[in-house]
């Protein structure tokens, strides 16, 4: 969860850093346990704690089962490597979306993107997220679109990609997959959960035919009650570190 770090202290920023690098690398694993990961590509990201504006990334290269808290790559906002635990190769790609949520949002401590199959088939929809679910109508009023330009490789991309995300804190990323930002790794991984389990739902829903909408009042309503969403972290994120310690431990190091 985030906390604040007294950035004049070397010692505390170590420490803080240790932090986030240990949830970054849990955050990794628990995508791979929900089968959301796609071999060595899209990323998670998260600030690093201090006044040089650096962020972890995965190293381009290894499964996210396999990410450890010393892995990860810290790169500035110029995607130069600042420090690497062994590979230092970073995905242009990923660097491109990343950087650019971590330089237009101060808020944003984290940023996670997947390719998660479901994910990228309601990306491709015509209506995109439909209110067929309570967790979708959860979702609804935290979300933006951005069309689908190529691979990120075009820094240029990055503008249009924070103008599209706005102050939102999920994102459909057309015909490529989704994308959260929260303002830390706990409270992005609760939207990016809640974003899967909104579009496992709707193909699943629509696969079994003509689907039954809610009025537009219950859509209302649910959106007035999902404004402390990221909340739920508080109680979600330690559930599922200790999911992650019966599992696949070994990740906080």
């Amino acid at each position: 969860m985030t906390t604040m770090t007294d950035a004049t202290d070397p010692e505390a920023l170590r420490k803080a850093e240790w932090k986030v690098r240990t949830e970054l690398a849990a955050a990794y694993r628990l995508v791979a346990l929900f089968g959301w990961d796609d071999l060595v590509f899209t990323h998670l990201s998260a600030r690093v704690p201090g006044p040089e504006h650096h962020f972890l990334i995965n190293p381009y290269g290894l499964l996210f089962h396999e990410i450890t808290a010393s892995s990860l790559v810290k790169v500035d906002q110029d995607g130069q490597v600042v420090e690497a635990g062994g590979l230092a190769r970073v995905n242009p790609a990923g660097f491109t979306i990343h950087s650019a949520v971590h330089m237009g949002r101060e808020d944003a401590g984290a940023v996670m993107h997947l390719h998660a199959a479901d994910g990228v088939a309601v990306s491709a929809h015509r209506d995109g997220l439909l209110p067929l679910s309570q967790t979708a109508m959860l979702c609804l009023d935290h979300l933006s679109y951005h069309d689908y330009e190529g691979v990120a490789l075009n820094l240029d991309e990055r503008e249009r990609l924070i103008r599209d995300l706005g102050d939102k804190s999920m994102m459909m990323l057309r015909n490529h997959g989704v994308l959260t930002a929260g303002r830390d790794v706990a409270e992005t991984f609760t939207y990016l959960y809640f974003l899967m389990k909104a579009c496992e739902i709707q193909v699943k829903a629509q696969s079994c035919g003509p689907v039954y909408m809610p009025s537009e009042q219950a859509i209302q309503t649910t959106a007035d009650q999902s404004q402390n969403l990221g909340m739920g972290a508080k109680l979600t994120w330690p559930a599922l570190l200790r999911l992650l310690d019966s599992k696949n431990p070994g990740y906080a190091v």
